[in-house]
């Protein structure tokens, strides 16, 4: 029993001493090496600054015009940036064809804004663009006073004969009221008016136009004042596959008999109607976690399911016409990082940084790393070298021009040699050579004490 807790303070005592004198070691490596430990962690500190940058706390993003359904979802896209520590500041644009030109301006900082799907006709238009997908549907509504036109000479576009609004200049309901216009070989007259949607409700109210054409999210203000206006009814699209077949950009949506309204059986019956896709559509230089948070929280708001979308059917990437970002592509196939599940933000984005720059920043620290231990033995054997130098100068001179009144000088000379060599500090793996040097220190002071001891004998 006592051999074996001998045994076992042996190991406590080997391993005490071990991490003691490693650590020993440790402060004694940084006090020789701190020159290229400070070095090397400064080129650390520039390559993940160079290499990635920290994600910006303040981002700008075009909302579209009074009344929208955009300008609801993006409010509550900045409540979640806020609550991620990062401001989304929304800015009331006139609609598509602006935050489509701000977006591509590299001066603006406008960097995200809701695109309607279809408004970017071409590849060329598309240029400077990115997508990070699609987040809802935005279908097209066509109102029209229910005094004047039956149902069934509503859903022939007898209204087109009448005032109609079909919305303002640079608007995605104006780009699309004309495609239709064109595949259907029609041509604008005098009684199309270019209202906003907004301004269009108005003119709605007081009479002044018969027929309201938007292209917006059900949840608008300027929808739901029209679902609600007693005096509107809805027309659906009686060809709407035909549409969806020659412009690939609509999909084809029902809309059930009464779900509008069940008091007032709004529609009358279940009708069709076509839609292009809410895009989320973003500067190319945004930084990849803000992108990341977008897409996140689009999956929070846009994730669940709603009158016209499935659950979990958005985001996703419908719109071909814009290239969809990388960060877009990882996410949809990878889902967000799984550090971005479970922390906050900005220390996800952090060590999601770190973890993606390890492998390439231990390429390049490795060889550094395992430079300093040579590093050390370097400098001690140089130490070491210097005093065996200055000692085999030392000894020549002895042998060529020894003077025994220089005797005291001697001794003096050769303990401050060995005074420099009791100040080295070394690692185990050359204290066999430190005291090699010692035991010739002394064997050198022998050398000179012996003609003394001779004479004195």
């Amino acid at each position: 029993m006592d051999s074996f807790k001998n045994e076992v303070r042996d190991h406590v005592v080997a391993t005490y001493e071990t991490v003691r004198e490693e650590l020993q070691n440790g402060v004694q490596f940084i006090r020789e090496a701190w020159v290229l430990i400070l070095l090397l962690l400064s080129l650390i500190a520039v390559v993940i600054w160079l290499a990635k940058p920290a994600p910006p706390t303040h981002v700008l993003m075009g909302t579209g015009s009074a009344g929208d359904s955009y300008e609801d979802l993006a409010k509550q896209y900045a409540d979640y940036f806020k609550k991620n520590g990062v401001t989304l500041e929304l800015e009331q644009t006139k609609g598509a064809e602006e935050n489509l030109h701000r977006l591509k301006d590299r001066n603006d900082r406008m960097q995200a804004a809701f695109i309607q799907g279809g408004v970017v006709a071409s590849r060329e238009q598309a240029q400077g663009l990115q997508s990070l997908g699609s987040v809802g549907y935005e279908p097209f509504w066509i109102f029209y006073r229910n005094d004047l036109f039956d149902f069934n000479a509503a859903h022939k576009f007898e209204f087109l004969k009448h005032p109609i609004s079909i919305g303002e200049p640079g608007s995605g309901t104006y780009l699309h009221a004309l495609r239709l216009l064109q595949i259907n070989n029609l041509e604008l007259t005098d009684n199309f008016k270019t209202l906003s949607n907004k301004d269009a409700v108005e003119a709605f109210k007081n009479g002044t136009i018969d027929t309201v054409v938007m292209v917006d999210g059900l949840d608008s203000e300027n929808v739901q004042t029209m679902i609600n206006d007693p005096r509107a009814r809805m027309a659906g699209f009686i060809r709407a596959e035909a549409f969806a077949r020659l412009l690939p950009i609509y999909h084809v949506l029902n809309i059930p008999e009464g779900s509008l309204s069940l008091a007032r059986d709004e529609p009358p019956q279940t009708i069709q109607t076509i839609a292009p896709t809410t895009n989320l559509v973003i500067d190319p230089q945004m930084h990849p976690a803000i992108q990341l948070l977008f897409l996140q929280a689009a999956e929070k708001i846009n994730g669940g399911r709603s009158f016209f979308a499935s659950y979990g059917e958005f985001p996703d990437y419908k719109e071909s016409i814009i290239e969809e970002s990388d960060v877009a592509k990882s996410f949809y196939k990878n889902g967000a990082p799984r550090l971005m599940q479970y922390m906050p933000f900005w220390l996800a984005e952090f060590l999601n940084r770190m973890l993606i720059l390890l492998l390439p920043l231990a390429a390049f620290a490795y060889p550094i790393l395992k430079s300093m231990p040579a590093y050390r033995l370097s400098r001690v054997r140089s130490r070491l070298n210097e005093i065996y130098g200055a000692l085999k100068l030392f000894e020549q001179e002895l042998e060529t021009q020894y003077d025994l009144s220089q005797h005291d000088d001697y001794l003096k000379r050769l303990d401050e040699l060995d005074k420099r060599a009791q100040k080295l500090r070394v690692p185990r793996s050359v204290v066999s050579e430190y005291y090699t040097l010692r035991t010739t220190i002394d064997f050198v002071r022998n050398l000179i004490e012996g003609p003394i001891r001779a004479r004195n004998a």
